[in-house]
Parts: C-alpha cells; sequence; structure tokens
C-alpha cells in the first residue's frame, strides 16, 4: 500500500527571513527594536531629524559594512577605513549592503560623467581598436594622460659581468590637449587681484586668501632670497617679478627646515584652480571670480583632448563628438556599429548606455563635469552600476532616491526599486514622498518629533496601517495643498532675454517680482539653467543652492550660523575677559581634549576608541572658564540649550542680546527650535543641514531670493513650515524664485513657470507660464496633468 509523500518540513536555511534590530541607540535614538522582512521593499517614514537615516545608514549599513571589512586580513584593512560597531544590542539576519546616498560626485574639475562611470573607458578602448587613422593605445584618447618624450642612457647586460650602454627613446602618446592641460579651459590672472604693488611683501602687498605675512608664507617669502620683501613690488625687476609669480616649485632651507617655494600663480593652480570653482569656501571662491578669468581652451575648442586624439574617427565621429552627444543619441549611435571583432564591448557600452536611459538620465551627456550633478542626478548616476547587477539576496539602502525628480519621474524611479527587490533582494527606502511611501511592502515610521523628541518607532506594517494610525506620517500622508483662491499681483518683472544655457533654445520670459514664482519641469529641462544662468547671484540676489553644508565634528549650528560669535562677545563683556576663551575650538578649550569633548584612543586597524574626556566631563572647556556666567549660566550651558529655549534666554533679562536673538529666531522660522547649538553638524540628518543652511542664507540682504529645491529632505509636515516661511518672506516685501518639483509647493505658488516639454534636446522652452489654477485647468503639460491629479482637479 503506497502513502502519500509527506510534506517535508521547511529547510532551516529559509528561517531566516527577517532582519532584526534590539536595542539601537545611535545619535538619538531610543533603545529601538524593529523586524525588517528581508527581500521585500520597506520604506523608513518620519519628520526631517526623526532618526531615520541613524537607524538605516548609522546602524544597519554600517555594521553590514564593518562586518565584510572584518573578512579581510589585518593587513588589508589597515587600508581601509576603520568603523566603529554602532551603539546596538542585537543585530541578527544582515546581509551585504550597497549604499547609494545622495552625497554630490566628487568636485574634480577632471572628473566627468563619462569617467565617473566605465563608458568613458570603453569609448576609448572603441576609438583605439576602430578609429581612423589609429594613433595608439587607449590612452592617446585621455585628456587625463599627457603626451610623454624622454631620451637617455639604458645599461643593457651582456652576461659575465659585462654590460653596454646604448641610446634609448621613449615616446608616450597621451590624448590630453598640451595648451589646458585637458581642463578644456585656459586661465587669465589679472595680477592686480593678487597684490596691490605700491606696497612691499611686509607691508601686506599679497590680498590672496591666506596668504598673509604672519604665518608660513611669511617666512618663506623673507627667507628665499630670491627678492626684498621691504622692497615694493612695482619696483622689482624682471627676475624678482618673475621669482614672485612664476617661479615653479624649488626647494630652500629656512631656519634649518626645508621648504618648498613656488611663485604665485603655480601655487593658486595648485591649490585653487585645480579643484571645482563650486566646490571652494564662498570667500576663495569670490576671490577667483574676481582674480581669474576662464575662457575655453582655442586650441582644443573645450573638448581637452589632443590634435591626434581628435583626428581619429568612427563613422564620421571623433572620440569628443561621441562625449558631446546627448546620451540617448550616443546609444542609437552606438547601436549602428557593427563590428564582430569588438562585439563583447559594444555590447557592454550598450547595456550602459541604455542604464542612463532607463534611470531618465539620457538628457546627459558623457562630458557633463560630476561636480555640476544636482544631489538626485549623482545618486542615480551610482545607481547604474546596480541596475545589470546579478547579486542577489543583497541589501540596498537608498536615501531619498525621489530628490530632484519630477512627479512622471518617480513613476519610472518606482520601477527601477521594484526591480532591485524583484530579483530577491531587500530594498530598504528612506523617503518622504506620498508616491514613493505608496509601492513599499512594509513601513517603518519614526518619531514622534524630531531631534531629542524623536529616536523612537511609532509605527511599523503596511501602508494602510499607516494611513490609520494617526502617527504625523498617518495623518499628512493623504494631505493636498488646496490651490490659492487668490494670488499676489506682482511689483514688476524681471526680464529674461534669449537665454542659451546648457540646453535652452534662446529662452525669452519676464518673471514677476514681489510674489512667490516656482520654475518647474521634468528633471533635464532646463530649470536650474535658467534660473541660475539668467540671475546669477550678486547685487540684491541671494541664491541658495543644493550643495551640502560641510563642518567637522566641531562645528555645529552655532558655529555655522555665526550664532558664537555675538554670544562670546556677551559673556566677554560681562566678565571683563577676552572672547577667545568662550570657543572650544581657541584659548577656552579643555587641554587634555583640545576642545573636542571626547579623547580618541587609536587602535591600528581595529576601530578606535572615543571616550568622553575625564578631566571637562564633555564640556570642551576649561574649568576656569566654565566659572564665568552669563544670566546665571555658563558657556557650555548655553550651547546645550535647544534653539527655543535659547530664545527665551537672549531675548530678555541680563542675558539679552538682539544680535544672538535675531540668528535664533531665524532658527526657529525653518522648524530648528528643537536643535541643541552645540550639536555636531556631523550628526544632523539632511533635512536639518537644508534648513539649517536656509536659516543661515536668509541673515543676507537682498530683493530677490532663489532657492533651489528647498523641500529636499523634509517630512510633509516640515513643507507646511516652509510655505509658511515664504510666505513672510513675500509677504516682508521680497521676491521668492524656488526651482522646485514638489507639488505642495507648486499649488502654494503665485506664478508658474513650467519649462519641457521633454528633458535635454527634448526640453529647454517654456511651455507654460501663469497661475497655477491656469496650468490646471489647461492640463496641456505633464506637471498640468500631475498638479490637477495631486490636487483633485
Amino acid at each position: 500500500m503506497s502513502t502519500a509523500p509527506q510534506p517535508s518540513a521547511p529547510h532551516v536555511a529559509d528561517s531566516h527571513d527577517l532582519i532584526r534590530v534590539q536595542g539601537a541607540r545611535v545619535n538619538n535614538l531610543r533603545d529601538v527594536s524593529v523586524e525588517i522582512p528581508k527581500r521585500r521593499l520597506t520604506v523608513f517614514t518620519g519628520v526631517s531629524g526623526s532618526g531615520k537615516s541613524s537607524l538605516v545608514f548609522g546602524t544597519i549599513a554600517a555594521e553590514s559594512q564593518r562586518m565584510i571589512n572584518e573578512t579581510y586580513s589585518a593587513f588589508v584593512q589597515g587600508f581601509m577605513p576603520t568603523l566603529a560597531r554602532p551603539e546596538v544590542d542585537l543585530l541578527d539576519g544582515l546581509t551585504t549592503a550597497i549604499i547609494v546616498d545622495q552625497e554630490r560626485m566628487g568636485a574634480n574639475s577632471r572628473s566627468t560623467v563619462g569617467t565617473a562611470t566605465d563608458a568613458n573607458a570603453m569609448l576609448r578602448i572603441l576609438f583605439s581598436r576602430l578609429g581612423q587613422p589609429q594613433i595608439g593605445s587607449p590612452n592617446a584618447y585621455s585628456f587625463n594622460v599627457p603626451s610623454v618624450k624622454a631620451t637617455g642612457a639604458i645599461t643593457v647586460d651582456r652576461g659575465a659581468g659585462k654590460t653596454k650602454t646604448e641610446k634609448a627613446t621613449f615616446t608616450r602618446l597621451g590624448g590630453m590637449c598640451p595648451r589646458c592641460e585637458g581642463m578644456g579651459a585656459v586661465t587669465d590672472i589679472d595680477l592686480s587681484a593678487l597684490y596691490d604693488d605700491s606696497l612691499s611683501l611686509n607691508e601686506g602687498a599679497i590680498t590672496i586668501p591666506g596668504y598673509s605675512m604672519e604665518g608660513w608664507y611669511g617666512r618663506i617669502f623673507r627667507g628665499c632670497g630670491y627678492f626684498d620683501p621691504d622692497k615694493p613690488i612695482g619696483k622689482f625687476t624682471k627676475r624678482e617679478q618673475h621669482d614672485l609669480l612664476h617661479r615653479e616649485p624649488t626647494k630652500i632651507k629656512i631656519d634649518g627646515i626645508n621648504l618648498t617655494y613656488a611663485g604665485l600663480i603655480p601655487s593658486i593652480q595648485k591649490s585653487f584652480l585645480s579643484k571645482d570653482i563650486d566646490a571652494l569656501q564662498p570667500h576663495i571662491r569670490a576671490f577667483v571670480e574676481r582674480a581669474v578669468t576662464f575662457t575655453t581652451c582655442p586650441e582644443c575648442a573645450g573638448t581637452r583632448l589632443s590634435k591626434e586624439a581628435r583626428s581619429s574617427k568612427i563613422k564620421g565621429k571623433n572620440i569628443a563628438d561621441a562625449c558631446a552627444m546627448q546620451i540617448s543619441d550616443l546609444a542609437a549611435w552606438v547601436r549602428g556599429i557593427k563590428e564582430p571583432s569588438v562585439a563583447p564591448l559594444l555590447a557592454g557600452l550598450q547595456h550602459l548606455l541604455d542604464s542612463f536611459e532607463e534611470i531618465g538620465l539620457g538628457y546627459l551627456s558623457l562630458d557633463r563635469p560630476s561636480g555640476t550633478l544636482s544631489g538626485g542626478e549623482a545618486q542615480r548616476t551610482k545607481m547604474i552600476r546596480h541596475l545589470g547587477s546579478s547579486l542577489t539576496d543583497v541589501t540596498y539602502v537608498f536615501d531619498e532616491p525621489t530628490i530632484g525628480l519630477h512627479p512622471h519621474d518617480i513613476q519610472r524611479m518606482n520601477e527601477l526599486l521594484l526591480q532591485l527587490r524583484d530579483k530577491g533582494n531587500t530594498v530598504l527606502v528612506v523617503e518622504h514622498k506620498p508616491e514613493a511611501i505608496a509601492i513599499a511592502d512594509h513601513v517603518v515610521d519614526l518619531g514622534p518629533g524630531a531631534g531629542t523628541d524623536g529616536g523612537t518607532v511609532c509605527y511599523e506594517g503596511s501602508l494602510d496601517g499607516l494611513r490609520a494610525s494617526g502617527t504625523i506620517t498617518g495623518r499628512h500622508l493623504d494631505d493636498r495643498a488646496a490651490l490659492k483662491e487668490q494670488v499676489r499681483t506682482p511689483t514688476g518683472k524681471l526680464e529674461i532675454r534669449g537665454a542659451t544655457a546648457n540646453n535652452l533654445r534662446d529662452v525669452d520670459v519676464d518673471v514677476p517680482l514681489g510674489v512667490l514664482v516656482v520654475v518647474t519641469g521634468v528633471a533635464g529641462s532646463g530649470k536650474s539653467s535658467l534660473v541660475h544662468a539668467s540671475i546669477p547671484p550678486g547685487a540684491g540676489v541671494v541664491s541658495i543652492d543644493q550643495g551640502a553644508i560641510r563642518g567637522s565634528r566641531r562645528s555645529n549650528p552655532a558655529t555655522y550660523t555665526g550664532l558664537l560669535d555675538p554670544i562670546r562677545k556677551a559673556f566677554a563683556k560681562a566678565n571683563g575677559v577676552k572672547p577667545a576663551l568662550f570657543s572650544a575650538n581657541s584659548e577656552g578649550a579643555c587641554p587634555s581634549c583640545n576642545g573636542a569633548g571626547v579623547i580618541y584612543t587609536d587602535l591600528g586597524m581595529m576601530a578606535g576608541v572615543a571616550a568622553p574626556c575625564e578631566d571637562c566631563e564633555g564640556k570642551r572647556f576649561q574649568a576656569s572658564v566654565l566659572e564665568y556666567r552669563l544670566g546665571g549660566r555658563d558657556i557650555s550651558e548655553v550651547l546645550a540649550m535647544s534653539v527655543t529655549e535659547a530664545e527665551k534666554f537672549f531675548g530678555a533679562g541680563e542675558a539679552r542680546t538682539p544680535a544672538a536673538h535675531a540668528i535664533l529666531d531665524r532658527l526657529a522660522d525653518v522648524g530648528l527650535g528643537y536643535l541643541s547649538l552645540g550639536q555636531p553638524l556631523t550628526t544632523l540628518s539632511g533635512g536639518e543641514r537644508q534648513r539649517l543652511k536656509l536659516a543661515t542664507h536668509m541673515a543676507e540682504k537682498g530683493g530677490i531670493y532663489v532657492l533651489d529645491e528647498p523641500t529636499t529632505g523634509l517630512h510633509l509636515a516640515d513643507v507646511e513650515q516652509l510655505l509658511g516661511l515664504l510666505d513672510r518672506l513675500v509677504d516682508s516685501g521680497k521676491s521668492v524664485i524656488v526651482i522646485e518639483h514638489h507639488q505642495a509647493v507648486m499649488a502654494h505658488a503665485d506664478w508658474i513657470i513650467d519649462l519641457g516639454p521633454g528633458a535635454g534636446h527634448d526640453g529647454g522652452r517654456i511651455v507654460f507660464e501663469g497661475t497655477p489654477a491656469d496650468l490646471v485647468a489647461g492640463r496641456s503639460t505633464l506637471t498640468g496633468e500631475h498638479l490637477a491629479t495631486y490636487v483633485g482637479g
């Protein structure tokens, strides 16, 4: 008698289907415990600063990376970044984490979209095989490789101790344009901006930022012996002037110390001009813009390539032409090359270029400098390498992948995230946009507030459960900003005529002043080109871009906003001492920890240990400084205050300080009332940094404010507060121009300028200008259709 086979028990290996986190305490997390399903798409929501990034990036992804690093030998680990174990009781079920964050791509001026991906390398190999005339190896097509020629003697071993000296010539053909050294632009430096020739060096003739006669530069200039530091520069001989300006780096010895002397121009080129101008500090950028004129290289016409590299062609195009094409057009051109000898290379290049189109970046070109990409474009460029990956059972971690995306493009991004999940991967997404939250299999909502008021899990479960949960995210999930019943009347207009920057097609537009103007359109349609190129920051224009604020562990909201200056002066005045005593980075610093508040112990290739300083107990100041008080509080107690608390403290009574109170008012205005004044910038979330930057720029005097995607990193509840802030700016007589995709901001606008209809060469035109109500009623553009759906029109 046969019996039906019994269903076998599930294999023990199939039981590991959860990532378990217990007792996470990174940053503001308060003993968070959560279970995340594997091979599903989990979205983490919550107000800005509630602890989402601390849980996803600071705990789960950080521990996964640390454990992978530990699989290497101690020797290899010595070359890798040392990662400390996150503060968590238990992490179970982790898989390899691949992080795709919003960090802007390196702002090196030699880096382009093509060099940052593998596209340029593949094109160079393709041209070295098929280009006519053939000029050499792939290096002959690289604008980062110079041509080298050398002649000298070589010693040939003839055996039995005999040698023969022969003359040899070595030649390497590179693709770098010799005139501009592969930069595409040549620089002309205005010497009058470098120094005042009526003064001597000792009298402070040099006006370059950082070149002070008090520091090392003074020692070098005085001790080099090439010129008299007491002689006015205008009276220098030709030789002395050449040494001051153009001398190549030369080793010199001053007071027994080996130093290097270089002329001012080589020094400026190395320290300032080798970097992307947008990545420089504001005062250095202002100097470069004042002193240096950039013009397109006359020899290579901006292509960066040598004459030989430009002469080699495939189907009538050289490699510079190929890199200048829009990627969607380049993909079609590559598809037309039929050559069996390089078939695998063509297939790889074709797949890479198709991935650009699939991810919505087909409008870029490979010669676009990577430093000019927005945060959203940089994130999607980094995503490309993962799209065709055959890896499965990997944890992909995304930080707001919809940043910089028009509602039309969000659908495409959602499909890509689901595609990664359907290959058997775990996808963790930190996100604020309802359209992206909608595709989640599982939602974890953190809160209830931000900073010290957050750090707990308010809800975990399905999307429908979130709607009914009553949390801040749940309540705001279906929020829809209504169109204004009445829009403001413009007080003037800013005329833009014949704008042709990047993909703009001779655009003429009148931007109304005295109202809230939103410039919108699909990603790559030309919004930033229109606003930033046609309304340059300068007299009366305050421009706030998407660039992330940078700061070390020593930087905090008080130092970044300039708030610490009036506070230090108030303490100094009240106690009759120097202001420098009240800075943890200056004279008041605790001598044991140098004002860091913690003592770092370096353990070689193992993670270093940071322990609170025993002398100052983490307060960062020496004990004698803490005896000085203002309004009954010492400086460490003031820095521990929240913005709201400090606003009351400096607003009245003995500690009343109007300059400090004004800065605190602006911080409260952007919704950062909960932030502590001394909290290190490194612990702030993306949304908090964005608003901190906004509060700092609000102090600048100007009649026109230009904001580039100010809703980046903001929760739906925070967006309401931002709209209130923009209204207050306009009502105070300012003109506000916002580049934005967020529909709540569009609905709130007085006037909308919509660019399109597509991206790249399919965009660059004005497809609508008028009120939001007219845009919704007409539904004539992609933006109009999405906005009409959003407001229920």
